[in-house]
């Protein structure tokens, strides 16, 4: 039994190469769809762990703070961080996310506390967050706070620099 020699046709040779062609174009655009979605499972997973931890941690220090002071105090229920100038550094929305993180972090112990206390310190508080470097990817970044809104949502515009 003989196999015809079909590879030795040029219209079977044109076939097969535009075969393989289209096959790897299909799998760069497979490859790419991939991406974009596992980016954007990804951005959103860290959205709700953040979130997660967050009320977490406001949930024991608010009942922490519930046990210990009297109900007729307005005290700070929750932190909200905004960094005004990412678009000049040109920031990730992922680097983005986890220099708020930092910040929250620094200043999580003011949650519970009551605003008079709090408005009469707030130099303390903006030192505390200009005075330390936060490093995230192999940069540092220093801090500045632009403004600061004491209500029960604790409410800081930050601007960023880079630092050596």
């Amino acid at each position: 039994m003989h196999i015809p020699p079909y590879y030795k046709k040029e219209s079977w040779q044109k076939f097969l190469v535009g075969a393989f062609l289209g096959a790897i174009i299909a799998y760069a655009i497979f490859i790419y769809m991939y991406g974009q979605f596992y980016e954007r499972w990804v951005e959103e997973n860290l959205a709700l762990r953040s979130e997660l931890n967050d009320l977490e941690s406001n949930y024991n220090t608010l009942k922490e703070e519930f046990n210990a002071k009297s109900k007729e105090k307005v005290t700070v229920n929750a932190i909200e961080v905004s960094i005004m100038n990412q678009k000049q550094l040109k920031l990730d929305s992922l680097i983005v996310h986890q220099l708020e993180e930092l910040i929250k972090e620094q200043i999580k112990d003011v949650l519970g506390k009551d605003i008079e206390s709090l408005s009469e310190n707030y130099t303390l508080l903006t030192s505390t967050i200009e005075n330390k470097i936060y490093k995230v990817d192999g940069f540092s970044y220093s801090a500045s706070v632009n403004q600061l809104f004491l209500t029960s949502t604790l409410r800081l515009n930050v601007q960023l620099k880079i630092s050596n």
